[in-house]
């Protein structure tokens, strides 16, 4: 049989046309707005508020949100492409303050009421406001079981008394989706509330100084007996912690991303370097062993993006990911640690220096296996369900 007669062979493509021209215009965009900027805004330890409206009227806060909140409607792959060319500024600092509604507005989006959403969701998306999720306390982080903030019923209003650490877009945010203890101790006593800003008794502590995500404003916030209308309860009272369990899985996909792109780039740059710095009369390229390291580094990179990219797309069919998530989130971040610990030593005392784009992807990998669920408690959550 004629082989040029037979039927070409086909399999599946996670991206399609239209997710190409979405990534086209957002590199466009980091490549013009972002890019030229990045290292001042490192060092001013976060980028200009108005990158958020800019972000808001090009369309591109409100991808993977429903057209219903002034979204822009999409799947899981657009959500996916926004993080990865905002990760191609070098900056996972840049890339997880402009994020940070892809934490904060899906409860409100998933769990909201039509009024909730017309007052919290869709300026945040517009990019007249800034959003920020705020679970983690002082005394835990990955233990969100044992939430300490309280609130207490007083007619139309709750009395909100507790603080929250290490909120991400927390010094500049006008509104924090909160959880709070509503009920008794452990899960079953959790629930959502958004707290603005300028809410007597809302204070913020001082910009907390980290080893990466400088671009990141990143703070600890404190509430003193703040009065928060009880129609700013997000779904049911009590019932938060199921939320914030759904939450997760987005948000652990999206390190994911944060992850590989970190380790792509990484190689990226070690690639670059390799071919241009002599040593022993000749280029670190043309050595078998860096040859070798270079392959192994670019083979751990391609497995663990594409098991993220397979697990998005059940996700994105609607299987429940739980595990895989965690698997994924654990296998990331070990590959992320090895290639940018890599190729910052192939950069010998250069990979060291401020200034050069592997010293600071090797800070800003550090927080990926904290953030989103420890490596510990990954592992805990595969075992459980194995």
């Amino acid at each position: 049989m004629d082989s040029s007669k037979q039927p070409k062979k086909t399999y599946q493509k996670y991206f399609t046309k239209e997710h190409d021209l979405l990534r086209s215009a957002l590199r466009d965009w980091v490549k013009k707005e972002i890019l030229p900027n990045i290292e001042e805004w490192e060092e001013a330890g976060e980028f200009p508020r108005e990158l958020y409206e800019k972000a808001g009227e090009l369309g591109f806060l409100g991808i993977g949100f429903p057209e219903d909140v002034g979204g822009a409607s999409g799947d899981v792959f657009d959500a996916i492409i926004l993080n990865e060319e905002l990760m191609r500024s070098g900056s996972g600092g840049l890339a997880a303050g402009l994020g940070s509604l892809g934490i904060a507005l899906p409860p409100i989006i998933h769990k909201g009421t039509p009024e909730q959403k017309e007052r919290f969701a869709k300026p945040v998306i517009a990019g007249k406001r800034i959003a920020a999720l705020g679970v983690t306390e002082p005394g835990g982080g990955s233990d969100v079981a044992n939430i300490r903030t309280t609130a207490v019923r007083d007619g139309d209003h709750y009395i909100v008394n507790g603080s929250k650490t290490f909120i991400t877009s927390g010094v500049r945010a006008d509104q924090l989706t909160c959880a709070v203890r509503t009920g008794g101790e452990g899960a079953h006593g959790i629930s959502f509330l958004v707290i603005e800003s300028d809410t007597p008794g809302y204070s913020v502590g001082k910009k907390l100084k980290k080893t990466g995500w400088w671009a990141s404003d990143t703070a600890e916030i404190f509430l003193d007996d703040c009065r928060v209308p009880a129609e700013n309860l997000i779904g049911e009272e009590n019932m938060g912690f199921y939320t914030i369990m759904e939450n997760f899985q987005m948000e652990r996909l999206q390190l994911c991303v944060m992850a590989n792109m970190t380790a792509q780039m990484a190689l990226g740059e070690a690639m670059k370097y390799v071919k241009e710095r002599k040593a022993f009369g000749k280029s670190l390229s043309g050595f078998q062993v860096t040859r070798h390291k270079l392959a192994d580094m670019a083979t751990l990179v391609e497995a663990s993006r594409e098991f993220t990219y397979r697990i998005a797309a059940k996700i994105d069919a609607g299987e429940n990911q739980v595990k895989e998530i965690s698997m994924a989130k654990n296998f990331a971040c070990s590959i992320s640690d090895k290639v940018t610990y890599d190729a910052v030593q192939l950069f010998g005392g250069y990979g060291y220096m401020r200034g050069y784009l592997v010293e600071r992807l090797y800070r800003d990998n550090r927080i990926l296996s904290i953030g989103g669920g420890t490596t510990e408690i990954m592992k805990e959550i595969i075992s459980k369900l194995m």
